[in-house]
């Protein structure tokens, strides 16, 4: 789960530490080998009636560079209208060491709404156990609207500069009037460029797309891994196909019985949670910011002041403003080790240089040199704002900002203003807070991490609490998620689960 403007998660964390990429012009490297194709002859598994050629297509999988394969397949664009206008969804296979032994398939998701399942799929080597890369092929896809499936399209990169800029906690009725048009500026643009496909991006339609891809590679049951949205998005699969889950893990999660405005308190309040533990942190270390935890946070307040008073010089063209502090402030929260670096950003901020600030907020929101590398910043209001009633006007923004504010008065206010792009969307929701409890479904193991800044640990609880056979791992720790951040016992649950398909008996505590 990430906050309306913000953009990052596992994902991004994960390619910042150096995880090699290949992209959609290196898918190109020739056909695969002897494990190319269908695993199987047939779809496995029921198949909704109507859409009988979508699970029967046999996706042309070519090599897109080492050790994987890439291929893409066709799905309806509205579900009720199967005869419809199609869409298409790009996704990577890293295929299974031990051919002999394999399992069948595990899909991951990196979460969002917007993350690049095809790029998080080429840092498997990396963010998968040694023992799941050789019993399980692994795809990793691009959901509808994201990505090189067909995609959400809005804005330019300067345009996005612009939105990503604006001053995102307005002090004032002409700060309120700016962020306003930039959010329906980019409402606008997004209905001109995507207004078809806008009203089925929805994560019940992304969720359908998760069976016929099921379907596709010939599984019978599905073996799923998800991080932060992706979490949201297994649980809606479990829910609409719990016949159909196999082994689902369901890290970081998110509550979907909680409204948007829920979701935004307790997502600031896991943001302040999170920096109070890197202040700590950081003062227990002597660090340049201070020398307990109530001066590091002054140092962070100061420099939260100081930009929306001035912006600060980068070096660039581009200045740092107060909300692309922001972004640069929470985007180390994800990660315990990237704290050295908002230490040492924050240091440098405070003596006027921006541009250590400016490479964080840029990272978080997949910034290039040559622009944005995907369309993440677009597609996670394309999904939030039809899955779930947000603020609906400028004046019911107002209504609620002191609610925010005595939440959390760091973030509180930003999390508030940062859903105006729903007011002004073309498209109404659709979805609904509710409980899911996938009442059928085989055991889902769901992770919470205690400190977790973006995905608090309630929501697991929630989450594990609702569904008819969740059980949960908790994990005791900083960061965002708990799979693979360096705790064994977490760690060998996980992979003993989706290896053995034996959930633990009873909740874990690691």
């Amino acid at each position: 789960m990430k906050t309306r403007r913000v953009v990052a998660g596992l994902l991004v964390v994960a390619l910042v530490g150096g995880c090699g990429v290949a992209t959609r012009a290196q898918d190109a490297e020739g056909p695969s080998g002897p494990t190319g194709g269908n695993p199987t002859n047939a779809p496995a598994g029921p198949i909704p009636v109507g859409l009988e050629k979508f699970y029967q297509q046999r996706p042309a999988w070519e090599r897109c560079g080492s050790g994987s394969q890439c291929a893409t397949i066709t799905v309806p664009l509205d579900y009720t209208k199967p005869a419809g206008d199609t869409i298409e969804l790009r996704a990577r296979r890293i295929p299974a060491r031990d051919r002999s032994s394999r399992i069948g398939t595990l899909f991951i998701n990196p979460g969002g709404p917007g993350a690049s399942g095809v790029q998080f799929a080429s840092s498997a080597p990396f963010s998968l156990g040694a023992a799941l890369l050789r019993k399980f092929d692994v795809i990793g896809w691009d959901p509808r609207g994201v990505g090189d499936s067909t995609p959400v399209r809005c804005l330019d990169t300067e345009e996005q500069d612009k939105l990503l800029a604006t001053d995102g906690s307005p002090d004032d009725e002409t700060e309120i009037s700016t962020l306003n048009a930039e959010n329906k500026a980019f409402a606008q643009a997004c209905e001109r460029r995507s207004g078809n496909l806008l009203p089925h991006v929805s994560t019940e339609d992304a969720a359908r797309d998760i069976d016929v891809l099921r379907g596709i590679v010939g599984d019978a049951e599905l073996n799923y891994l998800g991080y932060s949205y992706g979490t949201f998005l297994g649980a809606t699969y479990a829910e609409l196909f719990p016949k159909n889950v196999g082994r689902l893990v369901l890290d970081g999660a998110v509550d979907p019985s909680k409204t948007a405005e829920q979701n935004n308190i307790a997502q600031a309040k896991g943001f302040d949670v999170a920096l109070d533990a890197f202040a700590e942190d950081c003062a227990a270390r002597s660090c340049q910011l201070g020398g307990s935890k109530t001066e590091v946070l002054a140092a962070v307040d100061k420099l939260l002041t100081e930009t929306d008073a001035k912006p600060l010089p980068t070096g660039g063209d581009r200045e740092l403003t107060q909300a692309l502090t922001v972004l640069a402030v929470i985007f180390p929260l994800y990660q315990k080790e990237a704290w050295p670096q908002l230490e040492e950003a924050v240091a440098n901020g405070l003596e006027g240089k921006g541009a250590k600030l400016l490479a964080l907020a840029d990272a978080f929101t997949d910034r290039t040199p040559r622009g944005y590398a995907g369309n993440q910043n677009e597609a996670i209001y394309a999904v939030n704002c039809l899955d779930r009633q947000d603020i609906t006007s400028v004046a019911d923004a107002k209504s609620k900002l002191a609610k925010y504010t005595a939440e959390s008065p760091r973030f509180g206010p930003y999390l508030l203003w940062g859903s105006l792009a729903c007011a002004n969307w073309p498209v109404k929701p659709t979805g609904k807070p509710h409980p899911i409890k996938a009442t059928g479904a085989k055991p889902i193991v769901v992770i919470g991490t205690t400190r977790d800044p973006a995905t608090p640990y309630a929501w697991a609880v929630g989450l594990a609490g609702q569904l008819d056979s969740g059980v949960l791992i908790t994990r005791d720790g900083d960061g965002h998620t708990g799979y693979k951040a360096g705790n064994p016992c977490v760690d060998s649950a996980v992979e003993s689960y989706l290896l053995q398909g034996s959930a633990p008996a009873t909740d874990i505590e690691c």
